[in-house]
């Protein structure tokens, strides 16, 4: 059997198996909508993950001695691993990859897991390859794929994470979809996990999608050497899909989470009603409309003490319903499109005129174009706080300040790379220093305290809210900051001057002769003046 060249690398390697997901999905096409394909991959991609833990569990307990243990539930769920039976394992999947029962098999066991396993409970599709109807050789071409890839090998890789991204971001672009279903970037995400710094007390995110933030949090907490037992999850998803997906990712990495008993609308079948957050984290849909009827939600307690939210663009019952939820010394960090910086329409203007003269916009982001897969909208971050006098007990431990009638503005408009050639995302580096930035502002010790924060032309400023009133209160960065300073290279303006007039000259020069040539020419095919 010939050798594969060794410079040749197989497109099931860890680095690039999105793409040969996608060459082994899009042959599904023309049995099943395009639309469908992540959820048949995760579906996969999920069963694939736990029977990996599982076998890992599994020899562990062989090679530890507790052989007579590899049956019993305990010696798994100990260590926030699902007990498999034999039929709701890969490997029975694979050696069945070939029958004509397969998707029957794949949903047997994917029931199988659900019933065995109570967090998995209202996690996974129900009855949905039987369904789909798909040939059981398209299915089993799928199944060779999602078999040859590693999904154990790097503990560190968010598998499931990355690829609901690429193929959220493969389609949502030619499906049009405007809202509602975004994966947030992870940069972003985690630029909005170090400038809250979720560290102790109660998360949530009113629109969950897929369950991203609360993944980063988590890992914040473990990258900062935090307890994740400190922090309690709690989240909402409207689209019974995506909410299966969230509770698939959490579940998989042993974060215990309350989702709501269903997937449900935020506004009108809120779950946690009673709920006070210590830190909200969302990516709500940009620019929702039609997100209520004109006499549906008119008196909610969630808007009280501001005009109702109009019913063309839910941004600001967003912004409203998050306020509402966050404790007594609660922080929110949002995205939002850009207008929501600005707008006046339908009484827009008039709830952030409130919420400024409220004192709870303790930091505004400009983000960069280009960061979402998803969308080319312009956005940015807001960061909502309750607790500006510093008075908790966690912000006298971080030693902040007392930052009441003060909102830090950031232009990070021109920060980040271009990762390819429609996408950028931010280093580590750019959100460390992003962070830093509103660390310092807001005094924290570790970030080198107030003394360590100056204003920078073109990047930062702290504003009164007498300055944000003098802006008609617009919360757009740029308006605050300014324009960085044109740094002198220390050529004398003289021979800059010298230069571009020379080469003006020149250029003046070639175009006489290039109008000469032309009118030739023209003269030869007997169109002369």
């Amino acid at each position: 059997m010939a050798k594969t060249p060794a410079n040749k690398k197989d497109k099931t390697d860890n680095g690039n198996f999105e793409e040969a997901l996608w060459d082994a999905a899009n042959k599904l096409r023309g049995s099943v909508e395009s639309s469908e394909y992540k959820h048949i991959v995760l579906s996969l991609i999920f069963l694939k993950f736990i029977s990996d833990t599982f076998e890992q569990q599994r020899q562990k307990l062989i090679d530890t001695g507790y052989e007579k243990h590899i049956n019993m539930v305990q010696a798994y769920t100990k260590d926030n691993v699902f007990y498999l039976p034999e039929e709701s394992r890969w490997s029975f999947i694979q050696q069945n990859a070939k029958q004509e029962d397969i998707a029957l098999k794949i949903d047997t066991a994917l029931s199988t897991i659900e019933k065995t396993n109570q967090s998995l409970k209202g996690a996974l599709p129900d009855n949905y390859f039987s369904r789909l109807g798909l040939t059981a050789s398209k299915l089993a071409a799928l199944i060779d794929v999602v078999n040859n890839i590693d999904t154990i090998g790097n503990p560190e890789e968010d598998t499931v994470g990355r690829v609901y991204e690429y193929f959220l971001g493969k389609f949502a672009a030619t499906e049009g979809k405007g809202g509602g279903e975004f994966y947030t970037p992870k940069s972003v995400v985690n630029l909005i996990a170090e400038m809250v710094e979720p560290y102790q007390g109660k998360i949530y995110d009113p629109c969950c999608g897929s369950g991203g933030m609360f993944v980063q949090s988590i890992k914040f907490i473990e990258s900062h050497h935090g307890n994740t037992k400190d922090v309690s999850i709690y989240g909402q998803e409207y689209t019974s899909t995506t909410y299966k997906l969230a509770k698939m990712n959490l579940a998989i990495r042993g974060i215990s989470s309350n989702l709501g008993d269903v997937a449900a609308d935020t506004f009108f079948k809120d779950q946690h009603e009673d709920l006070k957050a210590d830190f909200i984290m969302a990516n709500p849909p940009f620019n929702q409309k039609d997100w209520r009827a004109s006499d549906e939600l008119v008196d909610d307690p969630r808007w009280a003490g501001y005009p109702t939210p109009p019913t063309g663009n839910a941004n600001y019952a967003w912004i409203l319903h998050m306020i509402s939820k966050l404790s007594e010394h609660g922080t929110a960090g949002f995205v939002l499109a850009n207008g929501s910086m600005s707008t006046t329409t339908s009484g827009e203007g008039e709830i952030r005129e409130q919420i400024i003269k409220n004192d709870l916009v303790d930091c505004m982001i400009a983000l960069p174009g280009q960061l979402f897969y998803t969308t080319q909208i312009p956005v940015c971050l807001w960061f909502i706080s309750k607790d500006k006098q510093a008075t908790s007990a966690d912000s006298k431990a971080k030693g902040l300040r007392n930052r009441s009638g003060e909102t830090l503005f950031i232009d990070a408009r021109n920060i980040g790379a271009m990762i390819d050639r429609t996408h950028k995302e931010f280093s580590t580096d750019d959100i460390e220093a992003i962070a830093k930035t509103y660390h310092a502002w807001r005094g924290e010790k570790e970030a080198g305290g107030y003394e360590a924060y100056a204003d920078e032309a073109g990047y930062c400023k702290s504003a009164s809210l007498d300055d944000i009133k003098a802006n008609d209160y617009v919360l757009t960065p740029g308006r605050y900051v300014g324009a960085a300073a044109i740094e002198d290279d220390g050529i004398p303006f003289e021979t800059k001057m010298l230069e571009l007039s020379q080469t003006l000259y020149a250029q003046m020069q070639e175009s006489e002769k290039l109008d000469a040539t032309i009118r030739q020419n023209l003269e030869v095919l007997g169109y002369g003046e």
